[in-house]
């Protein structure tokens, strides 16, 4: 019987075949064994110039803006990216390019022109901190728990992103690549602190571009360019839609997502890619770390423009999948009883979160096939190395130091960074093996952002635009947008009709659900902090110079030339971005 290859739930890939795909060669092992050997000299080089904790925590505040705007990107381009967005374009076609589009780049840029200001003259080492210092103690320690909960969760996920590619393609043991990677990254990490983080993301973002490129180059090569790759998918998938983003957007029922514009501009625009990229700390860490105040605004602006590209070597290869790995036959299995009825007839299953392995499997050969799984693990190694060495700095600073030891030396906090390091990875390897049981990585990955990302974004944006706002109003806004959208996800498990209300539709897919639900907690957030506001006393405006606007005085960019102005610079991005938008509308 003719193979059948399908995809499923991860939890079912081990009934089925579990045989390697190829065999590295002498060639693609070296240049992987060089690799590890190539970031841990870094990690130990750079030992010698992390003495204090600005040195540690922010990287000696000494980045360029090439430098920054690299590693901010890089920062979010690990293989959760790669391997996650490849599996959300097979499972909704090209409307996974929203997330990197309307998802990311007018975010960066309110990051770049509006926000960065505040961070960057409070001299704060987190955006906990900036929140204890704009509404006080509790708020602070709310957002720092829920941050540090978050980082390890999202380290989990990378760690299984790229075990889950060795174990495919190669037939490694998933719990041995797990640890072998883990422990590269804390001692890397633990060593030089961001600023090996920072050399090393820059390097992994040549790296990831290099190797990533390949399928998309010979991909569309085989289909005959872009018209004969989407050609391929109309025939291939005649019910469907997958290769345009916004035209499909009017009804739930006419897009692969079962979403509705409403969630793609609000929820995802307006919310969870606005509360990702100005508040997660992960990628705000890199900006601030930026030698002067003119170079942390440019650092977002150069991430948008190399971010606007990505979907090239992430989306693509996805959209490639749904092209050429259609065969004869091919069909989607939903249900145990589906599954073991094909497992019985020999065919051949996987989970969506193997489309880019199998499509990395399809063209590279020896050397080419080492740097690929290279670009992977480098990919790997930049979304854990950037979760790891934040998730030590809200640690040290905005819980440890904040409740155990307030008056420790600067030596003293630096040690406790490193342990923080090591304690990080460690708890994430347990993470890694809870999100074994998910269809879609980046599925789980945007719910974590609703319950986390959408209502902080809420109470930052408030904290910075409007002095009215007083401390209560910033904790209780934070608790109650959190609380509402973790019940929001709890009502849906167990009524699954609470869907229509949530999503707006029966027929939303988890994704329009994440979108919608983000959406709501924000509004709860922003409405309760308002209501709390009007009934309790705000700090005096001299408290609140250097955090609000209207109480801060930004130095003024008038005397530079145009073209270095970061605002120039940031229009000429969003002009581009608005291009893209109506050619691939």
């Amino acid at each position: 019987m003719q193979a059948i290859t399908t995809f499923l739930p991860p939890a079912l890939l081990a009934e089925s075949n579990p045989s390697r795909l190829l065999t590295l060669s002498g060639v693609d092992l070296a240049i992987i064994i060089l690799y590890f050997f190539a970031v841990l000299g870094i990690g130990f080089y750079l030992k010698r110039y992390t003495k204090t904790g600005e040195d540690f925590f922010l990287a000696g505040r000494e980045m360029t803006a090439w430098v920054a705007g690299l590693s901010f990107l890089a920062a979010n381009l690990g293989s959760l990216e790669l391997m996650g967005w490849a599996a959300s374009a097979y499972q909704y076609g090209i409307l996974a390019a929203h997330w990197y589009w309307v998802g990311a780049i007018p975010a960066m840029l309110f990051l770049a022109i509006v926000m960065i200001p505040f961070y960057y003259i409070s001299k704060t080492h987190s955006v906990p901190g900036y929140l204890k210092l704009r509404y006080g103690e509790p708020a602070r320690a709310l957002s720092a728990v829920s941050f540090g909960f978050m980082t390890v969760l999202m380290s989990g996920i990378n760690m299984y992103s790229m075990a889950l590619v060795l174990k495919v393609v190669l037939g490694w043991d998933i719990h041995f690549s797990i640890w072998v990677s883990s422990i590269t990254v804390a001692l890397y990490v633990g060593l030089g602190g961001l600023l090996s983080a920072i050399f090393n993301e820059v390097l992994q973002f040549v790296l990831i571009w290099l190797g990533a490129l390949l399928i998309s180059i010979i991909g569309l090569i085989e289909t005959g360019g872009w018209s004969g790759m989407v050609a391929r998918i109309h025939q291939n998938f005649p019910g469907q839609d997958y290769t345009h983003m916004w035209r499909t957007l009017g009804k739930f029922t006419d897009n692969p997502m079962g979403i509705h514009w409403v969630g793609i501009v609000f929820g995802l625009g307006a919310v969870i890619s606005m509360g990702y990229w100005t508040t997660d700390f992960l990628v705000v860490q890199r900006v601030i770390a930026a030698k002067d105040l003119r170079s942390a605004k440019l650092a977002p602006i150069i991430g948008a423009a190399f971010k606007m590209c990505v979907p090239f070597i992430v989306i693509l290869p996805g959209l490639l999948g749904l092209a050429l790995l259609d065969i004869p036959g091919h069909h989607f299995l939903v249900g145990e009883d589906a599954v073991a009825e094909a497992l019985k007839h020999g065919q051949v299953l996987h989970s969506y979160n193997e489309v880019l392995p199998i499509m990395l499997a399809r063209y590279c050969g020896p050397g080419l096939m080492g740097l690929g799984i290279t670009a992977l693990i480098a990919g790997f190694m930049s979304g854990m190395a950037g979760n790891v060495s934040a998730f030590a700095t809200v640690w040290t600073y905005d819980i440890y130091r904040a409740t155990f030891r307030k008056d420790a030396s600067d030596a003293h906090y630096v040690s406790v960074g490193r342990w923080c390091t090591i304690l990080g990875v460690l708890v994430s390897i347990g993470t890694a093996y809870l999100v074994m049981s998910f269809d879609s990585i980046m599925d789980y990955v945007q719910a974590l952002f609703s319950f986390f990302i959408a209502p902080l974004f809420g109470t930052v944006l408030l904290g910075m635009l409007w002095r009215r706002a007083t401390p209560a109003a910033g904790f209780w806004g934070l608790f109650a947008g959190t609380a509402s959208s973790v019940g929001m996800f709890a009502w849906v498990k167990l009524d699954p009709r609470a869907l229509r209300y949530v999503a707006l539709s029966p027929n939303a897919r988890d994704m329009a659900e994440n979108m919608f639900r983000a959406l709501w907690s924000c509004i709860v957030c922003v409405l309760v902090t308002y209501a709390v506001s009007m009934v309790t006393r705000p700090k005096p405006a001299a408290e609140l110079t250097g955090l609000v606007y209207g109480c801060t005085e930004v130095p003024s960019e008038g005397h530079l030339p145009l073209y270095q102005r970061p605002i120039f610079w940031a229009g000429v991005v969003a002009a581009v971005f608005l291009v893209l938008q109506i050619i691939f509308w």
